[in-house]
């Protein structure tokens, strides 16, 4: 059967490293962080047996898959685009489509685009992910001449941003156009599977690469989302899509991903990737969440305008950053940066002096 370790039980700081050198603990993807716990489940999605299990009786396990998993939860993760994995990274949006489903049309013309990237860098964010294509449940296809005219004039502008930019694309030949004029990851929602050109793409550029899960194209994905079991599907196929990568040629430690909330699942499908967001980290990898300002934030709030949903939003972005999760990609950088430096200051264990 299938294995899959979920850690529970996160603590950070101080007493992350105290725990772990007392041996009631085992580091969460390299420091600052660590797990006191596991739940262990086995079997297929929709037929699964769960325990859990205090983390050092983990190592104890005469199992190998369960040992393969257990070094992928408690290695470091190396640095990506410069950044290292200290502290929560904030990826801050910047869409330049006149109909994303928060601030389309916001940004329109690239001098503004720009000057809205460089106030992001200045609130706090540590990539700026620019999108030229919606993605929202619903939008068309916008072609490639389109989306060439809408980042390409950005990018330009930005090329002496003090932060990396990634760019939200599903097409090759805008991978290579942007990463040609200054960007330095490949944020792809179709985890390098809508272009057939893509993977050969990201391989070539040997720029890092995040891969997100969504089922269906954003004109079917919310046209009755199925699973037997959400959480260990999106696990599976982001586990094939790292494999399908590495085998194009993209380097396994250069690799992100994002279980895509909101993309070809209903509310209940996003609340179990949220809750169960922790899973990831046994894909080896970074993780990253984006929610901000989401269907389901609004569901959860009360809100249904979109720029009402800041405060849900930042709250699920903490709520994340609580279980491991590295990356979270925002709207609001501000209101993120702030919640996250007071998460910060009171999770990071004292000693009593």
């Amino acid at each position: 059967m299938k294995v899959y370790l979920r850690p529970m039980g996160i603590i950070w700081g101080a007493t992350a490293a105290q725990a772990v050198a007392e041996g009631i603990a085992l580091p969460l993807c390299g420091a600052p962080a660590a797990f006191l716990a596991a739940q262990i489940i086995e079997g297929e999605p929709g037929a699964t047996k769960h325990a859990i299990a205090r983390a050092p009786t983990l190592t104890a396990i005469d199992e190998p898959s369960v040992q393969t998993l257990l070094a992928k939860l408690t290695n470091p993760r190396p640095s990506i685009a410069g950044l290292d994995w200290s502290r929560p990274r904030i990826m801050g949006i910047l869409n330049v489509t006149p109909d994303s489903f928060s601030d389309g049309g916001q940004h329109n013309g690239s001098d503004v685009a720009a000057a809205h990237a460089r106030v992001l860098v200045g609130e706090g964010a540590d990539i700026i992910d620019i999108g030229g294509e919606s993605t929202r449940p619903g939008a068309p296809l916008v072609s490639i001449e389109d989306e060439r005219a809408l980042v390409l004039p950005v990018l330009e502008r930005l090329k002496n941003l003090p932060a990396p930019m990634s760019i939200d694309t599903r097409k090759a030949a805008i991978m290579r156009d942007a990463v040609g004029v200054g960007a330095t990851i490949i944020n792809d929602v179709s985890a390098l599977s809508f272009d057939a050109e893509s993977l050969a793409a990201a391989a070539a550029l040997q720029a890092p690469v995040i891969l997100m899960h969504a089922q269906g194209t954003p004109q079917t994905m919310q046209e009755n989302p199925t699973y037997l079991d959400a959480l260990l599907e999106v696990y599976d196929y982001l586990e094939a899509r790292i494999e399908a990568a590495v085998a194009a040629g993209v380097a396994r430690e250069a690799i992100i991903v994002d279980p895509g909330i909101g993309f070809g699942k209903t509310f209940d499908h996003n609340l179990a990737l949220m809750e169960g967001v922790s899973l990831f980290h046994g894909l080896g990898a970074p993780v990253l969440i984006g929610i901000s300002r989401k269907g389901v934030t609004g569901q959860l709030a009360g809100e249904t305008d979109p720029k009402a949903r800041d405060f849900g939003s930042v709250t699920a972005a903490a709520l994340a950053v609580n279980q491991g999760v590295q990356i979270v990609r925002v709207h609001n950088v501000v209101a993120t940066r702030q919640a996250l430096r007071v998460w910060q200051a009171t999770s990071r264990g004292h000693d009593g002096t």
